[in-house]
């Protein structure tokens, strides 16, 4: 039983006064109660909506600017037919003096209308002709039309179609058989994995020059995620390697060290990744150092929940993003200006940041949620502080995470692969399709046309048939028509 402390003379004012400190103790324990249940709750990467970073606000001539770009980007990725459309006879009769007889002034405002055109699949049935000589001693037989693929009768823009759809619409193999067969296309779905099998095989020699570009590069984005493989008792894994124009997946039986290795071992620069210790092979070789992911800091502090030192630390994460959104509308990023920015806002944002997070560990238990985001970020200064230094170093490791976000609805979708080799198969393919979504190359004509020229490809120039460095192959001239030096 509890008994408050005894005071005759304050007329009942120590029952007032000791009933509000048991109140201000109950609330303090319930909101300490509430972050142990998160703390010890089962938590997944899945999180709810997170507060939007502040934006500074865009002028209506920079919206109007932004809207004219992706129209135009619209326009030119879409086949476009222009038509001129006449006055009809009926309307050809002037209301003030009744008339008929009109002259052309030119043209008024065009009207932009888009369709739907449906694809089909088309059978070439090519008979081969069969001559003989005269003498009846030569017979001669038409040769055979090329194949990507021997004993195959589907051809290279077919494979290219199956390919995109499962990698980067992520439509499982028997949702394409159901789809297939609805436009008078039946394709049994194991003939489906055989092609896919095959593609990937026949590509197999653009990994190495693939990965050596991103290699090459300055800076790479890189995570994992893992992947269900039936031979394997325990989880395989993708790795994302995002380099500046190229990203490079890796099909790997284990997250060890040695996977980033064998990848980026023998190149020089900078890696932005989590604290996963994985990674620190790399730093240790002294070839590559690492860079810190400010985002998941962020996500640490959001996970702590709506307490006041959680939101204070993403109100400094958010300005610290808000410098570099204004960077990127100024058009400086990765400049010396960019560079000047940071230094004269970021800088003083980060130590604010820092100092929260050293209070923080001091008051906050290491398994509750606020004191893990706090040590993350104090434990992680040193990478996280790069990016002050090289304005060519982003804050967080977005891209890499982007990039497995194809990994994870294929996990989702179609869920499993079976041996090592069909993983390693499909994150090559993954690679290419990936790679011409960000060089702005259509996968379709890319892989329809790599898949026949790539036999005739000498090895050394495997590297002319990356997405990055693809040219299409020239059209054929149409004979109908005509040039004004041909007249």
């Amino acid at each position: 039983m509890l008994v408050p402390p005894p005071n005759d003379n304050d007329h009942g004012c120590a029952w007032r006064e000791y009933a509000e400190h048991l109140g201000t103790k109950v609330d303090a324990l319930q909101a300490e109660l509430e972050v142990l249940k998160r703390a010890f709750a089962r938590r997944t990467e899945k999180m709810g909506k997170m507060p939007k970073v502040p934006r500074p606000p865009r002028t209506p001539e920079e919206i109007a600017e932004r809207r004219t770009e992706q129209a135009l980007l619209r326009a030119e990725k879409v086949v476009t037919e222009e038509k001129t459309e006449p006055v009809p006879d009926r309307l050809k009769k002037c209301h003030l003096c009744g008339g008929t007889n009109f002259r052309s002034v030119g043209t008024g405002r065009p009207a932009e209308i888009y369709s739907y055109v449906p694809g089909y699949f088309r059978r070439v049935i090519r008979t081969r002709e069969v001559i003989a000589c005269r003498c009846g001693g030569c017979v001669i037989t038409a040769p055979a039309p090329e194949r990507w693929a021997e004993k195959t009768r589907y051809d290279a823009s077919f494979v290219a179609h199956l390919v995109v759809s499962k990698c980067l619409i992520v439509t499982p193999l028997y949702r394409l058989e159901q789809s297939f067969a609805r436009l008078g296309m039946p394709v049994a779905r194991s003939t489906m994995n055989d092609l896919f099998r095959r593609a990937g095989q026949k590509l197999e020699p653009l990994r190495a020059p693939l990965f050596d570009a991103i290699k090459n590069d300055f800076l790479v984005h890189v995570d994992e995620t893992s992947f269900t493989m039936t031979k394997q008792k325990s989880k395989a894994f993708i790795w994302a390697f995002v380099g500046r124009s190229l990203t490079g997946y890796m099909f790997a039986l284990s997250r060890g060290g040695d996977v980033p290795i064998s990848v980026l071992g023998d190149s020089s620069g900078a890696v932005l990744c989590d604290d996963y210790r994985g990674y620190d092979p790399l730093a240790k070789k002294g070839a590559r150092f690492r860079c810190g992911c400010l985002a998941h800091a962020r996500r640490k502090f959001f996970e702590a929940g709506d307490v006041a030192e959680a939101k204070d630390a993403l109100i400094i994460i958010g300005a610290m993003y808000a410098v570099e959104y204004e960077a990127e509308r100024r058009g400086v990023v990765g400049t010396p200006e960019h560079l000047a920015l940071r230094r004269d806002y970021t800088r003083a944002f980060f130590v604010r940041l820092l100092r929260l997070a050293r209070e923080l560990r001091r008051m906050h238990g290491p398994k509750t949620l606020l004191g893990r985001a706090a040590r993350y970020t104090w434990s992680n200064q040193r990478e996280l502080a790069r990016a002050l230094r090289d304005p060519r170093i982003p804050l967080d490791n977005n891209r890499a995470e982007n990039a497995l976000r194809v990994v994870a609805l294929g996990r989702k979708n179609f869920l499993f692969v079976h041996s090592e080799e069909a993983g390693k198969e499909l994150a090559l393919l993954y690679s290419l399709v990936v790679s011409c979504t960000r060089v702005g190359v259509n996968p379709v004509e890319y892989l329809a046309d790599v898949l026949d020229r790539i036999d005739k490809t000498a090895d050394a120039n495997y590297a002319e048939l990356l997405p990055d460095r693809w040219k299409p192959p020239p059209k054929p001239a149409d004979p109908n028509e005509t040039s004004l030096f041909d007249a």
